[in-house]
């Protein structure tokens, strides 16, 4: 009985086995390694040139780590969606290694996508007055194997025209601030058949200022490009003792449903400015004087109108008992207001008064028109 049982035992666990095996499912297909199609692409767009950024695959669409990259493709066309890249505008090469995928924990987080650049130049053919048409670009990253998934998504550039930068800037620096003067080549003919179209767009020149010390850039103002001549802007917002580089580049803007949209030209040549401020303050006005002396030691006020200059550190009071005597400061210290009392007189005397305004690098004003008070 239980040689039995064993035999029995024998076939029911091998059809045990075999029943099991037969549970697995058909082997799945190999990967074919297709990458995700990227959904970051970005452009910006200066002059001719536009600038495409997006993230290199780290994904198939089968959600596997890619092992290897093939040429990536650059797409763009004028007016029409993309739906297929055709002939593309580039083709980039292949990566030279994909970095192997971090192993997933609690505490490591996967590494980011690398990002990839590409500059593309438009073909001037393309850059028009219609500011609602719009350069369309995408890119379609490849396997080894020449394949890829999809495009990725769609940008648009408006392809606007850009006007050049002027190429005779210069400056000049006084008390007033940096005067740049340039010549304009003025609005291209407007060839649309109504100037009051909305698509049209407006044309500006930007100014840059830059720090050569720190590199930083600031746009110190903007006027319209207007009609072909002689331009001009004066920059007062600088800081003095400093050096700067003046560059400017013409702005294209449109107005489109959603919104304001601003395309720079190339930049022109830059000029230095080493803003040493040696311009004194504006010279005070108004000088007036008045004795006083009834009941009281005698005394001569002065006022004059205030100096409107920023940076106007205070005003040197001047005076002279004749004519023919040159002039004497009276104040040690700068006088903070347009006032000033003259207690140090005497009777019979006759004074003359000049004041002259300094600013806080020291540099001083031409003396104002005298006026004279007696004291009798």
């Amino acid at each position: 009985m239980k040689r039995f049982a064993r035999q029995l035992a024998v076939p029911t666990a091998l059809c045990l086995i075999m029943a099991g095996c037969a549970q697995v499912g058909p082997p799945k297909p190999p990967s074919l390694e297709l990458p995700k199609p990227p959904t970051d692409l970005r452009a910006s767009r200066k002059g001719n040139k536009v600038t495409l950024i997006w993230s290199e695959p780290t994904l198939t669409t089968d959600r596997l780590p890619v092992r290897y990259l093939g040429p990536t493709l650059v797409c763009r066309n004028l007016k029409t969606e993309i739906t297929a890249c055709g002939n593309p505008a580039a083709i980039l090469p292949a990566p030279a290694s994909v970095p192997a995928p971090r192993k997933k924990s609690s505490k490591q987080k996967a590494p980011p996508p690398i990002p990839q650049t590409y500059t593309d130049t438009l073909p001037s053919g393309w850059l028009q007055l219609d500011a609602s048409v719009d350069v369309i670009f995408a890119v379609e990253v490849l396997n080894r194997n020449q394949r890829g998934a999809a495009l990725s998504n769609l940008v648009r550039i408006p392809a606007i025209l850009t006007l050049p930068p002027p190429n005779d800037l210069s400056a000049e620096l006084s008390g007033d601030g940096v005067a740049l003067t340039w010549t304009s080549d003025g609005e291209p003919p407007n060839t649309l058949a109504s100037s009051s179209n909305k698509s049209n767009p407006q044309f500006r020149y930007r100014i840059y200022r830059r720090e050569e010390s720190s590199g930083k850039d600031a746009i110190a103002g903007e006027v319209p490009v207007g009609e072909a001549g002689p331009a001009h802007f004066t920059d007062a917002g600088f800081e003095w003792e400093k050096t700067f580089l003046y560059r400017i580049a013409t702005v294209s803007v449109v107005n489109r449903p959603e919104g304001e949209v601003q395309i720079e030209g190339d930049d022109s040549s830059s000029v230095r400015v080493v803003a040493h401020d040696i311009f004194p303050p504006a010279v005070p006005t108004g000088l007036q004087a008045a004795y006083s002396g009834e009941g009281q030691k005698p005394f001569i006020d002065l006022i004059w109108a205030p100096v409107t200059t920023p940076d106007l550190a205070g005003y040197n009071v001047y005076r002279s008992e004749a004519v023919s005597k040159a002039m004497v400061k009276l104040n040690k210290d700068l006088i903070k207001s347009p006032s000033y009392r003259d207690i140090d007189i005497a009777s019979g005397k006759t004074y003359t008064y000049s004041v002259s305004s300094v600013d806080v690098r020291g540099n001083e004003s031409q003396k104002s028109d005298p006026t004279s008070e007696a004291a009798p």
